[in-house]
């Protein structure tokens, strides 16, 4: 017997979209947000390290020091226009410092504290990870969110505008609004991957059939 909330969770993760054009006339409430971060912090995090931060900008005159910084007096194409019409932005953090201080203790005991200990920056995937709660998050309250990246020579100006420590890493910004329709994006043509196509068992090129016993050669 299939529980109730796995069909829930399955369909919340099938009807998640990115959205490319909101309803400037209807804002978000900052209650709506907290709601959202409040479920990004049950991201996972190394070590239960939790180096992220997350900074809301609600409504136009708020955000319009991050459109400034980011697209400057450029004259904004589709995409933009429609993620600009976005009420409120949510620039997701990572702090590296919190991740090398949490493995610098003595359960760890990585006192050299070396990035080279580090060939993933899970202070990034970690804030990934509740990026991507929000975006379901974003579903279930019946919103419309996209993720996308900050140029990095804008980063620097970002930061400055909104007192954000240097230290902070951007690692991206969701957009959230009520979703107005437009059209789908191109890039969705290539078609999605399929679990054949991206499943390996026991080694790389494993087959991912249902049934059978998988080569472990």
């Amino acid at each position: 017997m299939v529980h109730a909330a796995y069909v829930e969770l399955r369909e919340t993760v099938r009807r998640r979209r990115m959205v490319r054009r909101f309803d400037p006339d209807r804002p978000v409430a900052l209650e709506a947000v907290r709601d959202l971060v409040d479920l990004a912090v049950r991201a996972p995090s190394a070590g239960f390290s939790q180096g992220w931060d997350y900074v809301a900008l609600l409504g136009r005159e708020a955000a319009a020091a991050f459109w400034a910084a980011t697209s400057g007096d450029r004259e904004p194409d589709p995409w933009l226009r429609g993620i600009r019409s976005a009420p409120a932005l949510l620039l997701c953090l990572s702090n590296p410092t919190a991740y090398l201080d949490r493995y610098a203790e003595p359960d760890k005991g990585w006192t050299d504290r070396s990035l080279d200990r580090w060939p993933v920056p899970y202070w990034d995937t970690d804030v990934a990870m509740g990026a991507m709660i929000v975006l379901l998050g974003a579903v279930d309250a019946e919103l419309g969110a996209l993720f996308f990246g900050v140029p990095s020579e804008a980063h620097a100006a970002v930061k400055d505008a909104y007192a954000i420590p240097a230290d902070r890493h951007i690692v991206g910004v969701i957009a959230l609004g009520h979703p107005l329709p437009h059209p789908k994006s191109p890039s969705l043509r290539r078609g999605r991957r399929g679990v054949d196509d991206v499943l390996h068992v026991g080694h790389y090129g494993g087959p991912a059939g249902t049934t059978g016993t998988p080569d472990a050669t």
